[in-house]
């Protein structure tokens, strides 16, 4: 039997409106629908930007845990599972959706995936269906043009290194970070130095019915979301 396809899906930043048309798609003909699921049983962020297109009644639900933890053997154990978890299905030659939050090639659980069942299982075959990441979400929810012209723009995680953070922020124009709630006051911090928190802009879960968009003013000391974006535009 011919083995099934796998598909990771991006499913855009929130809003259900914003997955596309191939995405819509692959979601109504793929027998199986894979996505991450939480230890305690609630749904992914992904699970609900899709549900109100599947029908779990005529699909297979796959919910695969992906534990947030550093232990290595713990992680190696659990991400095992979940590449057998789908190849159960392709060996019997169903296609496969994975959905995943944003674009399955930016800084999706589906990247790791994708190299697991490459090593794995070698002979299936996957495809990726473009999505529209929360920083495209973020642009255009605050009315922000990321670039025009010559101008540079850089989307790059927040980190510790506050003097890397200074040397992309006076090298661009324009700077999306994300997982910036680790480090939000020093970010804050920083900003203030460098006398651009005129221009900065924070936005939870973009475009979904969750979004907050926050007054920079007000975010001294608050605990944020994981999904949050900060722009800094000059």
């Amino acid at each position: 039997m011919t083995l099934g396809i796998l598909y990771g899906l991006g499913v855009g930043p929130g809003d259900p409106e914003l997955i596309t048309v191939k995405a819509f798609r692959k979601l109504q003909e793929c027998p199986v629908i894979a996505y991450p699921k939480k230890l305690k049983g609630s749904k992914s962020y992904a699970h609900r930007i899709v549900e109100e297109y599947i029908n779990p009644a005529e699909k297979n639900m796959l919910g695969l845990v992906f534990p947030m933890t550093k232990d290595e053997e713990t992680l190696n154990i659990e991400w095992a599972k979940s590449v057998e978890a789908i190849y159960t299905y392709l060996e019997q030659g169903q296609d496969v959706a994975f959905v995943t939050e944003g674009d399955p090639m930016l800084f999706s659980t589906f990247i790791h995936l994708m190299k697991l069942m490459k090593e794995t299982h070698p002979n299936v075959q996957m495809e990726t269906v473009a999505g529209i990441s929360s920083f495209n979400g973020s642009a255009n929810r605050l009315g922000i043009p990321l670039a025009d012209g010559n101008d540079r723009v850089a989307m790059i995680p927040a980190t510790e290194d506050m003097g890397e953070m200074r040397r992309v922020l006076e090298t661009h124009d324009a700077v999306v970070f994300i997982k910036v709630a680790k480090v939000l006051e020093d970010m804050l911090d920083l900003l203030e130095d460098m006398n651009l928190l005129y221009g900065t802009h924070v936005v939870t879960k973009v475009t979904s019915d969750e979004e907050i968009i926050w007054d920079v003013e007000e975010l001294r000391g608050t605990e944020l979301n994981y999904l949050s974006c900060m722009v800094v535009r000059k």
